[in-house]
């Protein structure tokens, strides 16, 4: 039994668990969310979830952390773009670009600020073919409401959720409504948690270490203008091009090695905006590896070294888009241990610290 059968039978054992499970923390809405969230029969084949490529137990990023990309349900099949967590997601505000300057972006749902919002954002995956793969909504729709939650469904959104015979519209309706539960599940306090030895450090109830409050301090003096520490999520939402080499590992290697990633550039067909992507937030960040879009630094030590040394002769290959590149990092004469205490300071935003 390969990796992907033995997630397939452990989802959906845990489906049947949950369908007949009460969950006084979450609302009728977000159950629903989190029972199609984990449902691995809403991809074709069969066998792919959203908790596929979003695991728990990886701060909702892919579990898959030594690949740069994700598998989908077509086996063998990858997407270009690394994962992101979706964990406090719901904290980014709608996409927009600055009435001020015409060019900064801010918000949105991707690394490229495709989707508007987390709401846009959770119907796309159901009919990527590099994702869940489904030809259409009629076919999510289907078998939601053939899904053993599927009196939930109705519960939530009234009898005629499901009926045995749809039309577009109705179609349409109850693609949205799977939508807005997953978006439901993705905002509440199960995966937004604010319980990091960081927060707790905040509150009084915990002490960061030497070492750790030196990377706070390195990270506020040289992080903070796009990690900002005023927002809960670390991130200001915009997007940077910061000069990321070329990742020509697998899976990569099967794909056309002339593919340049505009990333927003390709979304707003402004040059201005190649080789940006959004901001990450930092929540949870020492789970997430492989880290940027597109997976090319494996630990946290990569990130922090690349940000430190980009501009060094000979440390790293040329930029995949090098036009418009961030200068305020590339060289930040960190020592390593310097780089070290940063690393040690992200570690400390990983929910589930118990003092």
């Amino acid at each position: 039994m390969n990796k992907k059968q033995m997630l397939s039978l452990f989802t959906g054992l845990s489906l049947l668990a949950l369908a007949s499970t009460s969950y006084a923390a979450l609302t009728p809405k977000e159950e629903l969310g989190k029972l199609i969230f984990n449902d691995t029969n809403l991809s074709t084949p069969i066998g792919q979830s959203c908790a596929s490529c979003h695991n728990p137990a990886t701060g909702f990023a892919d579990p898959d952390q030594f690949l740069p990309t994700s598998e989908g349900a077509v086996a063998g099949r990858f997407g270009r773009r690394n994962a992101p967590t979706i964990t406090y997601a719901g904290l980014t505000p709608d996409f927009s670009i600055s009435q001020f300057d015409s060019i900064t972006a801010t918000g949105g749902q991707f690394w490229d600020g495709r989707a508007l919002n987390l709401f846009e954002q959770a119907k796309l995956p159901f009919l990527n073919p590099d994702e869940l793969n489904n030809p259409d909504i009629n076919t999510v729709v289907t078998k939601v409401c053939s899904s053993t939650y599927a009196s939930l469904f109705k519960q939530v959104y009234g009898r005629t959720a499901c009926v045995k015979k749809f039309t577009a519209t109705e179609f349409a309706t109850a693609f949205n409504r799977i939508a807005e539960a997953i978006t439901a599940f993705e905002t509440n306090s199960e995966m937004n948690k604010f319980t990091s030895k960081f927060d707790a450090a905040q509150n009084g109830t915990a002490t960061l270490t030497p070492q750790e409050n030196n990377g706070f301090g390195l990270f506020r003096i040289q992080c903070s203008g796009c990690h900002t520490r005023v927002g809960p999520a670390f991130t200001n939402f915009n997007y940077k091009n910061i000069g990321l080499p070329k990742n020509t590992g697998f899976p990569f290697s099967t794909m056309d090695q002339t593919f340049v990633d505009k990333g927003l550039g390709k979304i707003t067909a402004n040059p201005l905006h190649d080789g940006q992507f959004k901001v990450p937030n930092l929540r949870n960040v020492a789970l997430t590896a492989p880290y940027m879009h597109n997976g090319v630094l494996m630990t946290l030590k990569d990130v922090v070294h690349f940000y430190n040394t980009r501009d060094v002769p000979g440390v790293w290959p040329a930029p995949e888009v090098s036009t418009n590149k961030d200068m305020t990092i590339g060289n930040l004469g960190f020592t390593s241990a310097q780089e070290d205490e940063v690393v040690a300071f992200l570690m400390t935003l990983t929910d589930g610290y118990v003092p």
